[in-house]
């Protein structure tokens, strides 16, 4: 990783999200019997996702997360199974915790975990905390308060990650296309460290609106070159599932797939694929699920969190590869580490 030692916070925002990551545990043990239905013996993820009534991103969210709490394993035959400590949470296990952790399943974020996991999100999709948005109608990102609000929630993480990504995005003289860029920090630290290259910021007006705001604040700040960046970038307001891309050298996806169900990120790979120019390449910054789908736990405690708030969770390596080889993309070997849990993969054209 090319950048200065700086702390890592990433125990932060790991002990943030391990509240969705308890309340997928205590669903699983109380308002979903997992436990129950694998104590009669080994299922495949597909038997057993049958069995319980998950969809694919429930089962996707919920399983590798048991797995890296290690109560689920994956026998040698690739069917799910209780591990000894899993034993713990079962009926049959005496002495075990059931009791004890039953203390806590009529919370209310318990009780709406194992909804959303039923019903893949809330009954009442408009109702829900998503800030992406519902087919045909208008986001909720166009909503100029709320807009406001999340891009500068999401403004600190961004300054923190931003220089770290810019320093291991491969340095270029051309354009550079940032995708729901949100408050700009990665393409403004991107222009700063590549003096001669242009890019576009690519997001909802009343987002981008906020992103000017802050390049303002970046452009006199009186580091070295600052002042130079904000007649290289430009301002494009759209909608990436719809509206015409513009074509790009580099196209950076930051923390942007993980909102998506998996067609829609296949959607979206083959668009960002097509805005790429001869030799250009797709980079994703993102957290990551390992490639056996069972771990790390502040990857999976993350995919429950996006699971509760967007359409979306955290996907493996291997999936995104799968979406850019669909796309006609050919992955590279690389996956950079940054901070935060999050780290760097990339694909090529031609």
């Amino acid at each position: 990783m090319r950048y200065p030692t700086q702390p890592d916070p990433a125990p932060i925002t790991r002990h943030l999200r391990a509240m969705f990551g308890s309340r997928l545990l205590l669903a699983a043990v109380h308002h979903l019997p997992v436990f129950d239905v694998l104590s009669g013996g080994p299922l495949s993820l597909s038997e057993l996702s049958t069995r319980l009534g998950l969809a694919e991103r429930p089962a996707m969210v919920l399983f590798p997360a048991l797995c890296a709490m290690d109560l689920l394993r994956y026998d040698q035959q690739s069917r799910l199974a209780i591990t000894e400590l899993g034993r713990y949470v079962t009926q049959s296990q005496t002495p075990n915790l059931r009791g004890y952790t039953g203390l806590e399943k009529d919370d209310p974020g318990v009780v709406e975990m194992a909804q959303l996991l039923r019903h893949d999100g809330p009954l009442d999709a408009p109702q829900g905390i998503s800030f992406v948005k519902e087919g045909d109608g208008p986001s909720p990102m166009d909503d100029t308060e709320l807009a406001r609000k999340f891009t500068l929630g999401l403004a600190g993480r961004a300054q923190l990650l931003s220089p770290i990504v810019a320093a291991n995005l491969p340095k270029h003289d051309g354009h550079l296309l940032d995708v729901a860029g949100g408050t700009g920090f990665y393409t403004y630290e991107w222009l700063l460290a590549n003096p001669n290259a242009t890019a576009t910021l690519f997001d909802r007006p009343a987002v981008l609106a906020v992103a000017a705001e802050l390049l303002e604040q970046f452009t006199s700040s009186g580091r070295p070159g600052a002042d130079a960046v904000k007649e290289r970038v430009t301002f494009q307001p759209g909608d990436m599932l719809t509206d015409d891309l513009p074509q790009t050298d580099l196209l950076l996806a930051a923390s942007l797939f993980h909102d998506w169900p998996t067609p829609t990120c296949e959607q979206l790979a083959q668009r960002f694929a097509a805005a790429l120019r001869p030799g250009g390449e797709i980079w994703v910054h993102d957290s990551f699920l390992d490639d056996t789908l069972d771990g790390p736990l502040a990857a999976t405690d993350y995919s429950a969190q996006l699971f509760w708030a967007t359409k979306g969770r955290c996907y493996s390596r291997a999936e995104y590869q799968s979406w850019f080889k669909q796309a006609g993309l050919t992955p590279l070997p690389a996956a950079i580490p940054t901070q935060l849990d999050y780290g760097l993969i990339g694909a090529r054209k031609g």
